[in-house]
């Protein structure tokens, strides 16, 4: 496996990536770089290389008041299966757990059967979908059992 390092979003160039990461996953629903930025000001927002090329942008949302944390893992399509989701998830989880989490979800785009496949087989179930208004598909969220 390819040496994977991930930093956090805090240039352009990361940003962009990040951009790029999400909406190559979620072409339905597109994020513009001010988008981007806000969830960078709110949120644990990295990306991911393997040897120098983009491999993966990951999301940590703090916990809110009932303690529930959000670890958002999105690895590019030539990248998966190699196990860069695995130590994303791990990385995240982590940093979820230094920010409070007492518990953990996960929002997958329900088009994206690896991530669905990846969650479920990580402990976590599906307790809700929401479909935004004139959407194809549902966002699904999952918390870790």
């Amino acid at each position: 496996m390819a040496n994977l390092l991930s930093y956090p979003v805090d240039s352009e160039q990361t940003l962009k990536d990040w951009q790029h990461v999400h909406n190559e996953i979620i072409p339905a629903d597109p994020l513009d770089l001010d988008e981007v930025r806000d969830r960078v000001s709110r949120y644990h927002v990295e990306v991911a290389y393997a040897d120098g090329v983009l491999v993966a942008g990951t999301t940590v949302r703090p916990p809110g008041d009932d303690g529930t944390a959000t670890v958002i893992v999105r690895v590019l399509p030539d990248h998966r299966h190699q196990g860069y989701g695995r130590q994303l998830y791990a990385r995240s989880l982590d940093a979820a757990y230094v920010l409070g989490a007492k518990q953990v979800e996960t929002i997958v785009w329900e088009p994206h059967v690896d991530g669905l496949k990846f969650a479920l087989a990580n402990g976590f179930t599906e307790t809700e979908r929401y479909r935004p208004d004139g959407a194809d598909a549902a966002y699904i969220t999952l918390r870790r059992s």
